[in-house]
């Protein structure tokens, strides 16, 4: 699933979460990139998490959708089965009682217990279990509020000693 800039970073040990187990995010690499649009419309951004989550289980890995707000989660859910003509990307919930095992991975509330391949983030904050992955794509819009919110995850990875990528991508 490289995107062509191949831009990796690993936590520094000083900085790494302290939530996280002795084995995290600091004692390997972790990716994180930032997909930047200008459009405002937050059905672009849902769009762009539902290639991400198809590029990765195209390239079998095992993804992530991760987000605060399970409503919107509910229009990604309905959005990747119709994103694009003649996609199909098997997917289901996670839920409190039993472990999802389709690719890709819609969860919304308490964080997994287990890890995957790639997580894309549509919450606010950085993800609570940077420890349970190698690679994060966080995806920012024209949106104001949705953009400093992005700067702050931006800003919080740094703090965590990972250099993210960044990546510009034009919109239907």
């Amino acid at each position: 699933m490289d995107d062509g800039n191949g831009v990796s970073a690993s936590a520094a040990s000083s900085g790494a979460d302290s939530s996280a187990p002795a084995s995290s995010a600091a004692d390997r690499a972790l990716r994180v990139d930032f997909y930047v649009i200008e459009a405002a419309a937050a059905t672009a951004r849902l769009k762009v998490a539902c290639r991400l989550a198809e590029k990765a289980y195209l390239a079998s890995q095992r993804a992530l959708i991760w987000h605060t707000d399970r409503a919107e989660l509910e229009a990604v859910d309905a959005l990747l089965w119709t994103f694009a003509d003649g996609s199909f990307v098997p997917h289901d919930w996670l839920t409190s009682n039993a472990a999802a095992e389709a690719p890709v991975v819609l969860c919304a509330g308490s964080p997994p217990a287990t890890a995957f391949d790639f997580v894309v983030n549509l919450a606010a904050e950085p993800p609570p279990f940077l420890h349970l992955t190698r690679r994060i794509a966080e995806i920012i819009d024209g949106d104001e509020g949705r953009r400093r919110a992005g700067r702050a995850r931006f800003k919080a990875y740094r703090e965590l000693g990972i250099e993210p990528a960044t990546h510009t991508l034009r919109t239907e």
